[in-house]
C-alpha cells in the first residue's frame, strides 16, 4: 500500500450530551470500535495508518483512550476548543491526559462550523481563536486541524497556513500521501462492517468513485 490511510473517529458508545443533526450515524458502538482497533492493530503495514477523533467528546478520554493504550496504538484528537469542559465534551484536564498519554492535539474550531461558508473575519477567529485556547491548555504549539465536516476551500487552506498550521486532515477519504494540505481521511459510521473496514484499511476504492472524488478535491482547491 502507497500513502497513508486515515480512520476518523467521532463518538463511541452512548452520547452524554445532545447531539446535532445528522451527527448520530457517526457514533459506533464500543464493539465496532473494539473489531476496528484489532485490525489496525494486526495490519501488516500498520505505520501506515493513522487514528484521528473530532469534536473532542469525552468518549475520547474514557472509552478510546484505555483501548488505543492497550493494542499500543496512537491517535490525533481535534477538539472544539468553546465545548471544552461542557458536559459530554472533554475538559482541560482530559486533555492533558490524552497528551501525557502520548497522544496528539490539535484544533476542530471553536463552534463546530462550516468553514467554507464563513467570512474571512469569521474564518480567522476560528483557527486562531481555537489554537490559541487549545496552546493555553497544551503548553505546547498546536500546529494541526481537523477540518470540521471536510468541508473547506482554497481559501480554507490559506486561512489554515496563515494561523500556523502545518497538518491539515480533511474527510474526502481514500489514500493521503506525505506532504498533503490537506490529508485525507474516511469518517467511520455506525454502519460500517468490518468488511467495509478492510476495504479501507486496504486502500480500495472503486475507480469511478476515486475519479469522482479527486474531481472533487480539485473544484474546492479553486474555491475562493
Amino acid at each position: 500500500m502507497d500513502g497513508l490511510i486515515a480512520l476518523n473517529f467521532h463518538g463511541i458508545g452512548t452520547p452524554a450530551r445532545d447531539l446535532e443533526p445528522g451527527e448520530a450515524p457517526y457514533w459506533i458502538a464500543p464493539e465496532l470500535f473494539d473489531v476496528i482497533l484489532d485490525r489496525i492493530a494486526a495490519h501488516p503495514e500498520r505505520a501506515r495508518i493513522r487514528i484521528t477523533f473530532d469534536d473532542g467528546n469525552r468518549s475520547d478520554l474514557t472509552v478510546a483512550l484505555p483501548a488505543l493504550r492497550a493494542r499500543g496504538l496512537r491517535a490525533d484528537f481535534f477538539v472544539l476548543s468553546g465545548r471544552l469542559g461542557e458536559a459530554g465534551s472533554l475538559d482541560a484536564e482530559g486533555i492533558v491526559a490524552l497528551l501525557e498519554a502520548g497522544m496528539g492535539v490539535g484544533s476542530h474550531g471553536i463552534a463546530h462550523l462550516p468553514w467554507d461558508g464563513l467570512s474571512p473575519d469569521a474564518l480567522r477567529d476560528e483557527l486562531e481563536g481555537s489554537k490559541a485556547r487549545l496552546e493555553e491548555v497544551c503548553g505546547r504549539p498546536v500546529t494541526s486541524a481537523g477540518i470540521p465536516f471536510g468541508r473547506w476551500s482554497g481559501a480554507v487552506l490559506r486561512g489554515l497556513r496563515a494561523a500556523g498550521y502545518i497538518e491539515a486532515w480533511s474527510s474526502d477519504g481514500g489514500v493521503a500521501r506525505d506532504g498533503d494540505f490537506p490529508m485525507a481521511r474516511t469518517s467511520v459510521r455506525a454502519d460500517m462492517d468490518p468488511g467495509k473496514i478492510d476495504a479501507v484499511l486496504a486502500g480500495r476504492t472503486d475507480p469511478a468513485r476515486r475519479l469522482r472524488r479527486a474531481l472533487g478535491v480539485a473544484r474546492k482547491r479553486w474555491l475562493a
